[in-house]
């Protein structure tokens, strides 16, 4: 049964509900077996690159489980012999033996420690790039539901766990487990009678796993978890720094996060109690055996049954074998977090995306590339709408029955309040979503149909947040078309009537962009992205709010080049300034994601209805500026 939940925290993260337990995914999860054979075999299947060293590591752990008790044997025959005879010359002939075993066991040791680290390294290189591939094909509503820290988590302190897991707690406990089962074939050899004595004491330790492992499972995902909700909590606290400075949030923040650190401590001192009782009785038990074993062999030696020598024989061999049991239980708690890191870790790689494009689907054709020479005059795209219903919840549509046709080489002005469904209407043209009702046409092509890579190399985006990769303006630019030399680089640049701009950067347009193109304006981001839309030579293009952060001055430059940039080429474009809407060949009014209006910006102001008086409010914004 599943424990319950804890009360709630007065004024606390379950109070306040600003940071708290989300049920998503990751804590939904029924409490599993505590190994998983089958996670291990999956994990091992990412050492396909390095098999033959894992056969080879194989070998090595069987040859050094049966070493160790060699050692012991060896012993206990040199002290039972030679030593015991006087013999001098038969004790160095044993010592010079014993010496070789031990030379062989370490120098295997050292290739057992790097075959391992080496098997742990492919296989976390493995999971990590499947994880990033798997993250980087899911649409878009994966990234609405997923925070990015719990992905962050997967890939770092999920996968180290898999490390320890595979490198330390995997080869470490199988060499314990050989060196009991070793230790128990000779003492078997050596004295079945008090070998029996040692497996009716085994019960006992399984009693003992049996009765502990579900706590040690449950504390060990409790913990992850935790641990889990930190991660997401920092990285969200990063990205929102500047809205928790400017509201002076820093102490109320940090109490939070307080909350959740005190929750991640709670299930890792519990899990450590628990496995802090384990070990001492694991050790207590292994003594209370010898204890036993020393009871019933003084017993057999003082009735003849056996020897003293043979009795120091068992011993050091039972040594060997109740020494592993102490590791083995440390190990098991590692085993388990590994064990959790890996279903989340798997749970992730397995996620299906909401949707998928077949492998074979036909790519969107460009006309102005049909010959194979160098590109024609811009040709746009056609775009319809035909009744097209749409919801990011499919239970709840933010679209209704929309219906309209893009020509090609026309624009297209979106006009409404916030949440009127502008940027879900560019969602669907962009086939970051799909209709959730009705048709969607690209040159006569169901969007269904066509290949979203095809589509999105022909569609340039100007965004009101764009973002920036780490690195230069320059490389930020040819991120467009990576083939682009700095002169093509630099003539889109000019085109847009903007390289005087860039070139005024520190480096020009070498300047470092930084994280998140933090090292520029958003005005000079904006400009950055204007010219990577316009290197991208596309027959599609949409601006969301494009110029919001660029000042008047350079508007004015802008529009100017903007005649230039969607000449022949469809656009839709999103803008409360009146200079984009005037020039619109269709400008749709939206108003709880369905059309009002529709018309040329002359065609609606003469009507008088909804659009004439969104005009009129931005005329006095743009006054007001």
């Amino acid at each position: 049964m599943k424990p319950a939940a804890p009360e709630p925290v007065p004024g606390g993260i379950r109070d306040l509900g600003l940071v708290r337990r989300i049920r998503d995914e990751d804590d939904e999860e029924a409490m599993l077996q505590p190994l998983e054979w089958s996670l291990i075999r999956r994990m091992f299947g990412y050492a396909a690159p390095v098999r033959r060293k894992l056969t080879a590591l194989t070998v090595l752990t069987v040859i050094r489980a049966a070493q160790l008790p060699a050692l012991v044997w060896i012993t206990s025959l040199i002290i039972n012999g030679p030593v015991t005879r006087g013999d001098t010359a038969a004790l160095a002939w044993g010592v010079a033996g014993y010496a070789l075993l031990a030379l062989t066991t370490d120098g295997l040791f050292h290739y057992r420690q790097r075959y391992a680290l080496e098997i742990g390294e492919t296989v976390v290189n493995g999971l990590r790039a499947d994880v990033f591939a798997q993250v980087q094909r899911q649409p878009m509503s994966f990234f609405n539901r997923v925070k990015l820290g719990r992905i962050i988590g997967r890939v770092t302190s999920d996968v180290e766990a898999l490390r320890v897991g595979i490198q330390d707690v995997l080869f470490v406990s199988a060499i314990q487990a050989g060196q009991m089962l070793f230790a128990a074939a000779v003492m078997a050899w050596s004295d079945w009678v008090l070998f029996l004595v040692v497996l009716g004491l085994a019960p006992i330790l399984w009693i003992l796993n049996r009765h502990f492992r579900v706590k040690l499972s449950h504390y060990s995902r409790a913990a992850s978890d935790s641990f889990s909700r930190i991660t997401a909590t920092l990285a969200e606290s990063v990205n929102g720094i500047r809205v928790t400075q400017g509201f002076v949030r820093q102490e109320h923040n940090a109490g939070l996060f307080r909350h959740l650190l005190s929750d991640h401590s709670r299930f890792s001192i519990a899990l450590a109690r628990t496995s802090a009782i384990l070990t001492p009785l694991l050790e207590l038990n292994s003594q209370f055996f010898v204890a036993i074993l020393l009871m019933f062999g003084g017993w057999r030696v003082a009735h003849g049954d056996m020897g003293v020598g043979d009795l120091i024989t068992f011993f050091l061999l039972a040594n060997q074998f109740f020494a592993p049991i102490a590791i083995i239980g440390n190990q098991y708690n590692q085993a388990l977090i590994a064990m959790a890191g890996a279903e989340r870790v798997f749970r992730l790689i397995d996620t299906k995306p909401d949707w998928e494009e077949p492998a074979d689907l036909a790519e969107l054709p460009d006309p102005r590339r049909a010959a194979g020479g160098p590109p024609a005059d811009a040709a746009g795209v056609r775009v319809e709408f035909r009744g097209v219903t749409f919801g990011y919840d499919p239970a709840r549509p933010v679209l209704h029955d929309v219906t309209f046709t893009a020509e090609p080489g026309r624009t297209v002005a979106l006009v409404g309040h916030t949440g009127s469904g502008k940027s879900s209407i560019i969602n669907l043209v962009s086939k970051f979503y799909l209709p959730t009702a009705g048709e969607l046409l690209v040159d006569g092509r169901e969007i269904r149909t066509v290949s979203g890579q095809s589509l999105h190399r022909q569609t340039g985006m100007v965004l009101q947040q764009n973002f920036l990769f780490s690195g230069t303006v320059i490389e930020n630019i040819r991120m467009a078309r990576p083939e682009a030399t700095d002169a093509e680089v630099r003539a889109a640049a000019a085109a847009l009537d903007i390289l005087d701009l860039l070139e005024a950067l520190p480096q020009g347009l070498h300047t470092d962009a930084g994280e998140r193109g933090a090292a520029l304006s958003t005005g000079q981001r904006q400009l950055v992205c204007f010219t990577r839309a316009l290197l991208a030579d596309p027959r599609l293009v949409i601006l969301d709010e494009a110029t919001s952060a660029i000042d008047a001055l350079t508007e004015a430059r802008l529009q100017r080049a903007l005649a230039a940039l969607l000449r022949g080429r469809t656009s839709f474009v999103v803008a409360h300034r009146l200079s984009t809407i005037r020039h619109a060949d269709l400008v749709l009014a939206l108003d709880q994601g369905r059309i009002q209006e529709r018309g040329t910006h002359a065609e609606l102001l003469a009507r008088g209805g909804r659009y004439a008086q969104l005009y009129r409010q931005f005329v006095q914004v743009d006054d007001g500026a």
